[in-house]
């Protein structure tokens, strides 16, 4: 009897039982590569009834390393599935391919390859820590103020992008958590930072239509501010189970293993967690800030 582990749990396995694993994954094999017993055995240089005798029924015995590292090579899947000791068939170098990807990000937060990962997500909760504040939350004036001295994705495009995103919000499935350092907000309304220079009355109707969106699509939409003098977070978006997406301004690297999902959804529900300021309490903190601005 041999024991092996796999994630959290302990298996037990005699012989027998690989051996009736290893056939029935190496015919599974063959079949997916639309591949024959005979070009399997000119591919790995066993002799054919070599590869017929594995594929009986009644075989008891599992082959030497070599015979089942070619059947692998050939195959294109991993030794260890064949064996039964690894869930998925392919090796480490496509599964690690597939688990973290290397995209462009254009100017502009609201982009389609983003717009498409919401769609795949739709169901799903999508927790998300914006570079900034969100477009998709912006007036088109205040759209039109920051995106018109960049090249690039021109304001209309932006605004057009935005009011897509936040149509797709509005009718989705989708619960969407946002957490956000308090100090973006602050300078926003301050109009200091990357804010200076933004007119005082863009600013007061922006944080009108931050109060009208807090409210009219609460609880569906949260919105959480932590202090970053605490907490520190990079740009990331958590598309429920499936992936997980860091910014880092011309690129986004995006995970779709589950271990390191999971890892981004707990460092967001810590965020929450530890928010200064909650959404139930949001609409309050923007009518106080919105009183300092004049």
């Amino acid at each position: 009897m041999v024991i092996f582990i796999t994630g959290w749990y302990i298996h037990t396995m005699d012989k027998r039982e690989r051996a009736r694993v290893f056939r029935n994954r190496l015919l599974d094999a063959i079949n997916r590569a639309g591949s024959t017993q005979s070009a399997l055995a000119r591919k790995t240089g066993v002799d054919r009834s070599t590869i017929s005798q594995l594929l009986r029924d009644d075989a008891a015995r599992l082959p030497n390393a070599h015979v089942v590292g070619a059947c692998a090579e050939a195959l294109g899947v991993s030794a260890d599935w064949l064996l039964g000791l690894a869930e998925h068939p392919e090796n480490a170098t496509d599964l690690l391919a597939s688990a973290l990807t290397l995209t462009n990000a254009p100017r502009a937060l609201v982009d389609q390859q983003i717009f498409d990962w919401h769609r795949e997500a739709e169901g799903y909760k999508i927790r998300h820590v914006p570079a900034a504040l969100p477009d998709m939350l912006k007036t088109n004036a205040v759209l039109n103020w920051e995106y018109g001295p960049h090249l690039g994705r021109t304001a209309a495009q932006a605004i057009t992008a935005s009011a897509i995103r936040l149509a797709w919000m509005r009718r989705s499935a989708s619960d969407y958590e946002m957490a956000m350092p308090l100090y973006e907000l602050h300078s926003f309304v301050d109009g200091t930072g990357y804010y200076a220079g933004l007119p005082e009355a863009l600013r007061l109707q922006q944080i009108d239509h931050w109060l009208d969106l807090t409210t009219a699509l609460y609880p569906r939409m949260r919105l959480y501010l932590f202090d970053a003098r605490q907490l520190f977070s990079a740009p990331i978006t958590v598309f429920g189970p499936l992936l997980s997406v860091i910014y880092v301004g011309r690129n986004y690297l995006a995970f779709r293993d589950t271990q390191r999902v999971r890892a981004f959804s707990d460092h967001f529900d810590h965020l929450v967690r530890e928010a200064r300021i909650t959404a139930r309490e949001l609409p309050d903190h923007l009518s106080d800030l919105r009183k300092t601005v004049a």
